[in-house]
């Protein structure tokens, strides 16, 4: 079994990789990247970094995976963040150089694409945190939600335990980054509702693996940095939420149902299931459609849960990934899903 240690924290005054390795886009939309930036600096006290492909449009998987190998190797870098996700960063895993990386041993932050990036550090044996990118996280108008600037600020400085908290309100109606009228009020929000638990009688602890669903299937297809011993993932829980591509609820159900049919899914003793991104430009849903769609999501989760882990505890709508706010997750650190006290305690 892969041995997992948490990689040494900054602290305010270092400095913090700021990196694209999916794909270029404050190239394209300065506005919310430098806001992240200056919150980097002025709310936690962090000097960013940036790489010649941070601001990059178009630039190779290697000129990327060259980036990824000069911010670990740094010494006086002490973390490292992506900008943004993407969609090919998969092709960037072949390039990257596992002793390097294994050797200098750094938090990243990342969600989405980077969930590419999460499972190698996984597998490198380094702890690596599932949230909190520059340009949605930190670049959020007028000010970061509270709970991902209070989850951000204690994954990148505390070590130990950090109870996560349902939020009351929540957000995921985009507005125009090219649009400077966007960042001169904040995102609306609607009422959060809390956490919905299945087989909540028990309470398991173990490391959190998975990730941003559709980038998960695109790895099992390319058997990329999936373990070859499934027993690897014994007793973990499994991180999984939707992009803002929306994935129908039969793509959904037929992508847990080829975990399953792997023996992937069974592993797991929790499942936390993120709160799905009902809404794009491309689909801008009515409230009511987005409540559909999100609860067609959550019949497609069961429907596959049933067949192939019908014991495993799941919690829905937890705030990470494509929605805001976006709580930090430890991946391949431990998670405690306590069904019985409706509580999930992550440790940083």
């Amino acid at each position: 079994m892969t041995t997992l240690s948490y990689p040494s924290k900054p602290v305010p005054g270092d400095r913090i990789a700021v990196i694209s390795p999916g794909a270029g886009l404050p190239g394209l939309f300065p506005r919310p990247f430098e806001l992240g930036l200056e919150r980097l600096r002025k709310e936690y006290g962090l000097e960013p970094v940036e790489y010649p492909t941070t601001r990059t449009m178009g630039s190779t998987p290697q000129e990327r995976a060259a980036d990824i190998h000069t911010a670990f190797a740094d010494p006086d870098v002490k973390a490292v963040m992506a900008s943004i996700g993407g969609d090919d960063q998969i092709t960037v895993l072949p390039f990257l150089d596992r002793e390097l990386i294994r050797a200098n041993p750094k938090p990243f932050f990342g969600m989405s694409d980077n969930t590419n990036l999460l499972a190698y550090l996984y597998n490198t044996g380094i702890v690596g945190y599932h949230g909190a990118t520059v340009m949605t996280a930190l670049g959020r108008p007028v000010a970061m939600d509270p709970l991902t600037a209070d989850s951000l600020r204690a994954a990148l400085f505390t070590s130990g335990p950090y109870e996560l908290t349902a939020a009351e309100r929540w957000n995921d109606v985009n507005r125009d980054w090219a649009d400077p009228a966007t960042f001169d009020a904040e995102p609306e929000t609607r009422p959060g509702g809390g956490w919905s638990w299945v087989n909540a009688d028990r309470a398991v602890e173990g490391r959190a693996w998975g990730g941003c669903l559709e980038i998960l299937g695109w790895l099992l297809m390319a058997d990329r940095e999936i373990a070859r011993d499934l027993s690897e993932y014994d007793g973990g829980v499994l991180l999984l939420e939707t992009s803002e591509e929306m994935p129908s609820a039969v793509e959904v159900f037929r992508t847990l149902r080829n975990m399953g049919e792997r023996g992937l899914l069974q592993r797991f003793s929790a499942l936390l299931m993120g709160r799905p991104k009902s809404w794009s430009f491309e689909r801008p849903n009515s409230p009511a459609e987005a409540d559909r769609y999100a609860a067609e999501q959550r019949e497609a989760v069961l429907q596959a849960m049933r067949v192939y882990a019908p014991t495993t505890t799941i919690v829905f709508d937890v705030d990470y990934g494509h929605t805001d706010p976006q709580l930090v997750i430890p991946y391949g650190g431990l998670v405690r899903v306590d069904g019985p006290a409706r509580r999930i305690t992550v440790t940083y």
